[in-house]
């Protein structure tokens, strides 16, 4: 029966191992690298000798010793098995012998060394079955196959995903493009990005309109639209038109970098459960491996000596190298990595950048979320919101209100203008005089025009209609009389309040805002979004404090994560446990200090990455269960004798393939 199962098993290894063999010559490698190339063909060799000699009787082998010499038959299977065995071990051996030259003994190579030649003397000693031992380490090596296509086909998703590097800038000189190192280009200088090129440097774009794939960035699939005068980031594909783009960062400085050096380290900051692992394993690893030793000398020298019986030596010997396969920690030692490597990738494919793994593990975690107001919440673009009580049409009282105002560069003269639409013609104005914190009187088109706050129409004794809505109210007077007023305010982000109410649904309890902003709009922006906590009128020391504040009143082990996105947001990203920053508009100062980055600046996949992040943990968490639970049940039986090496290859290969396939799933998300 035994016979049976080995050779459908085998049977098994050598179909899969043909049919991805094809694979991988129809699809240049199948994602194979050479060396797991080279690993599948060990595999089908050692998987047919196998399954050959499963058919060849021992009556062969006795004619063999008739025909020749006693014992030929004998000795021309054992070289046929450990032809078979090299053929599928040597490289372990190898590592084996190389972590006892380097005095790095207890590890994964060492045990299947120890317990496959062991298991090789006893059936020369017995004339018995060599299959085990060979099976042992031909079970290993597919599971090692299967944990380094894992591991590679991750590491190659994440590399697609941030396939953004730029090859070079396009420097237009004399007339004829030339190509550069995108390091070597200068801020202020103007490149030229073709259609199917990727945008080499951080910049503004000063001739052309074009349309950018920024998917590998934000993970938004939906193509962007930009014309000139548009930022636009390194590493988005330029899909149509032709742009000619002014630098504003150097490359070491450019989007694509930052990205780049957050995923590179991404993996040096280890969660305490990697952490614990590896600690786990350098204790783990010795005490197995003089458990075994203990099991295979004590049991024969107290039945021998004591008990007067027979010492059973081979019995036990074999008993203890069973122990030794069934205790390999290779499941928790790979796939515990791996789960968190593929869970930085499947938020990376969201346009979520995590910088490691003990970021992920604080996210599954977080239980307050505080905002920053401006450029998280809202747009942080200050809108022409509302015209009231105006006594000419609204585009009138416009341009009337953007003549006036277009000799200032305050954030409220750009709106007003960007309202308005047109060219400003300059040589419609005259006798423009601010007054110092109340706004601007001018002429334009030989009329008086005066724009500001309600100081100013009291300075000028104009009655004036009070507004009652949120923002910044621009009242206006002509000739003397009023002609109403405009509401300028921060607009919402369109998902803003969907994030707000998905982190309910994620297990947030309470979602909390910071602002410099007064009191009035503050409140409204918290009741429309449905804030549970608001804080207005902060210096950016104070959000420090009320952020320390929070942290030490907030109860049980939920943790605190603050989402921003401006230079003054850097110190409470740096304080809170874990800090969120707005990737594509947000500082430079924010972004280095956050431990998140949402690529596209949408609040949503605030939620998005925490349930990332706890799929990923329950993944672990799985994995170390069921890895544990496996192999303490197993080596129980293997020290009582009912285990064999077959059960043994499932204590230690099959769980480890089971744990990896499981550790994959954190590469995919739901899409919502």
């Amino acid at each position: 029966m035994q016979g049976i199962v080995i050779g459908v098993l085998l049977a098994l290894v050598i179909i899969t191992a043909v049919v991805l063999l094809i694979y991988a010559e129809g699809k240049s490698g199948g994602g194979m690298t050479k060396k797991q190339h080279k690993m599948l063909v060990r595999i089908l060799v050692s998987a047919v000798i196998m399954f050959v000699m499963q058919f060849i009787s021992p009556e062969v082998f006795e004619k063999i010793d008739k025909c020749m010499f006693p014992s030929a038959g004998r000795l021309l299977r054992f070289v046929v098995y450990l032809t078979d065995y090299f053929i599928i071990g040597y490289d372990i051996l190898k590592k084996a012998f190389a972590g006892i030259k380097n005095k790095q003994i207890f590890d994964e190579n060492f045990l299947m060394a120890v317990a496959t030649v062991g298991a090789m003397a006893l059936a020369i000693y017995e004339n018995g079955d060599y299959v085990e031992a060979i099976a042992v380490m031909l079970f290993y090596q597919i599971g090692e196959w299967f944990q380094s296509y894992a591991v590679g086909k991750s590491r190659r998703n994440i590399s697609e995903l941030m396939d953004i590097r730029p090859d070079y800038a396009n420097i237009e000189r004399n007339g004829t493009i030339e190509q550069v190192a995108p390091d070597e280009v200068e801020i202020g200088s103007i490149v030229v990005v073709q259609p199917g090129e990727k945008v080499p440097i951080d910049g503004i774009v000063l001739e052309g309109a074009s349309t950018l794939n920024t998917s590998a960035l934000t993970g938004e699939s939906m193509p962007c639209e930009i014309q000139t005068g548009d930022e636009v980031i390194s590493g988005c594909i330029n899909m149509t038109g032709v742009l000619k783009i002014r630098t504003t960062k150097e490359f070491g400085e450019s989007t694509v970098s930052r990205i780049l050096d957050l995923v590179e380290n991404a993996s040096s900051r280890k969660s305490k459960s990697e952490d614990f692992i590896s600690k786990f394993a350098k204790i783990y690893t010795p005490v197995v491996c003089y458990s075994a030793l203990t099991l295979a000398v004590i049991p024969p020298i107290i039945r021998g000596l004591i008990m007067g019986v027979s010492a059973d030596w081979g019995v036990w010997v074999y008993r203890a190298l069973t122990f030794l396969i069934i205790s390999c920690p290779c499941a928790l030692v790979i796939s515990i990595p791996l789960s968190f490597f593929a869970g930085i990738g499947g938020a990376s494919k969201e346009g979520i950048l995590v910088k490691g793994s003990n970021y992920l593990e604080i996210l599954s975690k977080t239980k307050y979320v505080v905002f920053d107001k401006t450029g998280t919440l809202t747009q942080g673009v200050f809108e022409v919101n509302g015209i009231h009580h105006n006594e000419l049409e609204n585009q009138k009282l416009l341009e009337y209100a953007a003549l006036a105002e277009s000799a200032s560069s305050h954030p409220i003269s750009k709106s007003l203008q960007r309202a308005y639409g047109k060219e400003v013609d300059r040589n419609r104005i005259s006798d423009i005089r601010e007054i110092s914190g109340n706004g601007v009187v001018a002429v334009v088109d030989g009329i008086n025009i005066a724009i500001g706050n309600d100081k100013l129409m009291k300075y000028l004794d104009v009655e004036y209609i009070p507004c009652h809505h949120t923002g910044t109210i621009i009242h206006m007077a002509i000739d003397g009389k009023y002609a109403g007023h405009i509401v300028i305010s921060d607009i919402i982000k369109p998902n803003s309040k969907k994030a707000i109410a998905d982190l309910r649904s994620s297990g947030v309890e309470k979602a909390i805002m910071l602002t410099g902003d007064a009191q009035k709009v503050a409140n409204q922006v918290a009741k429309e979004l449905g804030i549970d906590v608001f804080y207005s009128e902060l210096l950016p020391e104070g959000k420090v404090e009320k952020v320390e504040e929070l942290l030490n009143t907030k109860t049980g082990n939920g943790k605190l994560a603050f989402v921003g996105d401006g230079i003054n947001d850097a110190p409470v990203l740096s304080r809170a446990d874990i800090g969120i920053a707005m990737g594509a508009m947000g500082a430079d100062a924010a972004i280095e200090a956050a431990d998140v980055v949402l690529m596209d600046d949408d609040p949503v996949k605030i939620s998005k990455a925490m349930k990332i992040s706890r799929k990923c943990l329950k993944i672990v968490y799985q994995n170390i269960s069921m890895a544990l639970g496996v192999k303490f049940v197993c080596l129980i039986l293997g020290a009582f004798g009912i285990a064999n090496m077959y059960l043994a290859i499932f204590a230690d290969v099959g769980v480890m393939i089971i744990a990896v396939l499981n550790a994959m799933r954190a590469l995919f998300t739901k899409k919502p």
